[in-house]
């Protein structure tokens, strides 16, 4: 769920776009690192050893399947020292849960081990779809979990089917991907010629996205991954499920709780989707929290001696919306080419207010922009996107989150049903909302349509679920954790009044103290509880 306003494409910031992973969690880090480099890069790498002689293995739960599925749960991973201390390990599952002998898919894992002493895994999910796991565990652990639980747990991360370094979505080079991310889409937004151009790029990314990656790009939507999570659980040794999901992360969460409630331990779900939300409910309520978050910048920014905006915050929000009518009209070409249209300049506006404390980028970005100059914009369009300095691209995370998100949804991109949509969040949020419009046009050009019927899920017959919700994150708003807790049968919600995208391990230690006793003793906090 999220926002990657899309250059050609439909807006990325359209439906088709949800709370990227990266952008959930390592915002914080990649951000600093701006201050060190006016070019930053936010790379996901890892850091690799040569494996260890000597290896370990896990043994797997003894587990009631269809013999077919039998090979798979039997399965013994091997960890091997990879990164920083921590183990690696492949796993196998079924291409097709519904025809096992189909093929496989191979799903990366990443270990660090209990501490002290352990009282099982701790299955970790950063978000997107399209964040990658095993690079949230690998390189930053501390900021996906607190000590308390790394002294506990095995803290595992994977990346799902699609994703990194497991059987991944492969689409476009480096020069296309720019292409794709920054182009400008030629004709007035929302024209015939506009909808056209962008139907017909959307194509040809889908189309090469079929052509590079094959069977699987069919095969990577939420509910299989959920069935690997179980495949993950059960291998590595645990009975029940115990789970921290960030933003799209809660949704995975939320549809594993449904396929498997007699197997929920504890779970997570921080930064939550609402399951029942269509992929228009989710622009619209997505574009009123960026517009929410964005009033918020301003209240800060105006009292701030080197804020660039003068007056209130109306004047402010006024100045932003005629800055993007403004690109929108004549791009800035940066020094290497590309040009800074409108749907770029909201991926940098909307990349720092995922988290309060990186503000100031915000308001750095703001001042250059208003002098002509796009380089700034275009360091933090190229954080969210993982662009790399040398033009790379550190990931595969567009290419999956369009995949995923694609075989999530329903789409319609019939040209009056999408203005009707564009003038309603134009009207609902007058700034962001216009560029969040005609999502629709990404995923009803792609090779495989959803089959997934969206609804509420109430995982009835689970353990407590603990759903976390931040009263102003621009990016998963709270109505949906409020949502999710109250869909659930046995959902609980916690709430954490301030700004930001996710709250545990970034807000307080009134959540984090809940959060810790749920995983470690399952102790819930008191009904309505707000810290």
């Amino acid at each position: 769920m999220t926002t990657r306003p899309d250059r050609r494409g439909p807006s990325r910031l359209g439906l088709s776009r949800r709370p990227k992973g990266r952008a959930n969690r390592a915002t914080r880090t990649a951000l600093v690192a701006i201050a060190a480099i006016t070019a930053l890069t936010l790379t996901g790498c890892v850091t690799w050893f040569m494996p260890s002689k000597t290896s370990q293995t896990s043994s797997p739960v003894k587990e009631s399947v269809a013999p077919d599925l039998k090979p798979f749960y039997d399965q013994v991973l091997e960890w091997k020292s990879c990164s920083n201390g921590k183990q690696c390990a492949t796993a196998k599952a079924p291409l097709d849960w519904s025809n096992p002998s189909a093929g496989e898919v191979d799903l990366a894992l990443i270990r660090q081990t209990a501490k002290g002493t352990k009282q099982g895994s701790l299955l970790v999910n950063p978000g997107g779809p399209g964040g990658s796991g095993y690079d949230f565990v690998a390189n930053s652990v501390n900021y996906a979990t607190d000590a308390k639980l790394q002294d506990s747990f095995d803290v595992v991360g994977f990346d799902p089917r699609g994703v990194g370094r497991s059987s991944a979505v492969k689409c476009y080079d480096a020069k296309q991907m720019d292409d794709y991310l920054y182009g400008i889409t030629p004709g007035v937004r929302g024209s015939d010629q506009w909808i056209a151009s962008n139907a017909a790029s959307s194509k040809e990314f889908g189309d090469a996205c079929n052509k590079n990656t094959g069977a699987l790009l069919e095969r990577v939507d939420t509910i299989s991954a959920a069935r690997d999570l179980d495949l993950l659980r059960s291998i590595l040794g645990d009975k029940k499920l115990n789970y921290l999901g960030y933003s799209y992360g809660t949704y995975l969460g939320a549809i594993y709780a449904d396929l498997y409630p007699g197997k929920t331990g504890r779970l997570v779900l921080d930064g939550a989707l609402d399951p029942a939300a269509s992929n228009f409910d989710v622009t619209k309520v997505q574009a009123q929290g960026f517009e929410s978050a964005l009033r918020a910048y301003l209240a800060e920014c105006l009292k701030q001696k080197n804020c660039p905006f003068t007056g209130s915050v109306e004047n402010g929000m006024s100045t932003i919306s005629s800055l993007l009518a403004a690109v929108e009209r004549s791009p800035i070409r940066n020094s290497d080419g590309r040009e800074l249209g409108a749907n770029t300049l909201v991926t940098a506006i909307i990349y720092p207010l995922y988290d309060a404390t990186a503000w100031s980028y915000l308001t750095d970005m703001f001042t250059s922009v208003m002098k002509g100059d796009a380089k700034f914009a275009f360091t933090l369009a190229d954080a969210y996107n993982n662009r790399q300095e040398d033009g790379t691209y550190g990931d595969n995370s567009t290419e999956a989150f369009m995949a995923i998100n694609c075989l999530d949804y329903t789409y319609d991109d019939d040209p009056a049903l999408m203005r009707q949509q564009a003038a309603e969040l134009t009207k609902d949020a007058p700034v962001i909302g216009p560029y969040m419009a005609y999502g629709d046009i990404g995923c009803s050009n792609w090779p495989f349509k959803s089959t997934y019927e969206r609804g509420p899920i109430a995982a009835k017959g689970s353990a407590p679920i603990l759903v976390v919700g931040t009263t102003n994150d621009p990016a998963t708003p709270y109505v949906w954790a409020k949502n999710l807790a109250g869909e659930l049968e046995n959902g609980h919600l916690l709430t954490y009044k301030g700004e930001g995208h996710t709250a545990y391990n970034k807000s307080n230690s009134c959540v984090n103290d809940s959060v810790d006793d749920f995983l470690l003793k399952g102790t819930l906090p008191p009904d309505g509880k707000t810290c």
